[in-house]
Protein backbone atom coordinates (compact mmCIF):
# COMPACT_ATOMS: atom_id res chain seq x y z
CA UNK A 1 0.00 0.00 0.00
CA UNK A 2 3.25 2.15 0.55
CA UNK A 3 3.11 2.37 -3.82
CA UNK A 4 -0.80 4.22 -3.50
CA UNK A 5 0.95 6.91 -1.66
CA UNK A 6 3.52 8.32 -4.94
CA UNK A 7 2.63 11.46 -7.29
CA UNK A 8 3.51 10.70 -10.52
CA UNK A 9 6.02 13.41 -11.98
CA UNK A 10 4.42 12.04 -15.42
CA UNK A 11 1.23 10.70 -17.31
CA UNK A 12 0.02 7.34 -17.05
CA UNK A 13 -2.89 5.68 -18.40
CA UNK A 14 -4.22 2.22 -17.77
CA UNK A 15 -6.96 -0.12 -18.68
CA UNK A 16 -9.63 -0.30 -16.10
CA UNK A 17 -9.77 -2.89 -13.86
CA UNK A 18 -11.57 -5.90 -14.37
CA UNK A 19 -14.98 -5.90 -12.53
CA UNK A 20 -14.90 -1.71 -13.64
CA UNK A 21 -18.82 -1.12 -14.51
CA UNK A 22 -17.25 -0.06 -17.78
CA UNK A 23 -14.66 -2.61 -18.12
CA UNK A 24 -15.83 -4.32 -21.46
CA UNK A 25 -15.71 -0.92 -23.48
CA UNK A 26 -11.53 -1.14 -25.26
CA UNK A 27 -11.44 2.57 -25.95
CA UNK A 28 -11.66 3.70 -22.13
CA UNK A 29 -8.88 3.73 -20.22
CA UNK A 30 -7.74 5.66 -16.19
CA UNK A 31 -5.42 8.18 -15.78
CA UNK A 32 -3.98 7.79 -12.58
CA UNK A 33 -3.00 10.55 -10.65
CA UNK A 34 -1.10 8.44 -8.04
CA UNK A 35 1.01 5.54 -8.28
CA UNK A 36 -0.02 1.59 -8.05
CA UNK A 37 1.83 -1.50 -7.57
CA UNK A 38 3.49 -2.91 -10.72
CA UNK A 39 4.69 0.87 -12.58
CA UNK A 40 7.97 0.92 -13.14
CA UNK A 41 7.72 4.45 -11.56
CA UNK A 42 6.25 3.58 -8.11
CA UNK A 43 9.48 2.89 -6.15
CA UNK A 44 10.96 6.60 -7.29
CA UNK A 45 7.89 8.34 -6.59
CA UNK A 46 7.50 6.36 -3.09
CA UNK A 47 10.83 7.24 -2.02
CA UNK A 48 10.86 10.76 -3.05
CA UNK A 49 7.73 11.24 -1.26
CA UNK A 50 8.89 9.63 1.89
CA UNK A 51 12.50 11.17 1.56
CA UNK A 52 10.77 14.77 1.28
CA UNK A 53 8.62 13.81 4.66
CA UNK A 54 11.42 13.11 6.46
CA UNK A 55 13.43 16.01 5.43
CA UNK A 56 10.26 17.93 6.53
CA UNK A 57 10.89 16.75 10.11
CA UNK A 58 14.73 17.47 10.21
CA UNK A 59 15.95 13.95 9.07
CA UNK A 60 19.48 14.54 6.84
CA UNK A 61 20.47 11.93 4.35
CA UNK A 62 23.48 10.11 4.56
CA UNK A 63 26.06 10.58 2.30
CA UNK A 64 27.57 7.43 2.41
CA UNK A 65 23.85 5.46 1.31
CA UNK A 66 20.73 7.23 0.01
CA UNK A 67 18.38 4.87 2.21
CA UNK A 68 20.03 6.07 5.19
CA UNK A 69 18.26 9.43 7.02
CA UNK A 70 19.25 10.32 10.67
CA UNK A 71 17.77 12.87 12.33
CA UNK A 72 19.68 13.68 16.20
CA UNK A 73 18.10 15.38 18.85
CA UNK A 74 19.65 17.23 21.90
CA UNK A 75 19.86 13.94 23.60
CA UNK A 76 18.78 11.32 21.22
CA UNK A 77 19.51 9.98 17.56
CA UNK A 78 16.88 8.80 15.54
CA UNK A 79 17.90 6.75 12.70
CA UNK A 80 15.83 5.16 9.88
CA UNK A 81 17.15 2.73 7.06
CA UNK A 82 14.52 2.70 4.26
CA UNK A 83 13.99 -0.12 1.65
CA UNK A 84 11.58 0.07 -1.39
CA UNK A 85 9.21 -2.21 0.28
CA UNK A 86 10.28 -1.81 4.08
CA UNK A 87 11.31 0.46 6.35
CA UNK A 88 13.43 -0.39 9.80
Amino acid sequence: TAFLHGDLEEEVYMTLPPGHPQSQEPNLVCKLHKSIYGLKQSPRAWYAKLSSVLHSVGFKRSNADSSLFVRTGAVSKLVVLIYVDDML
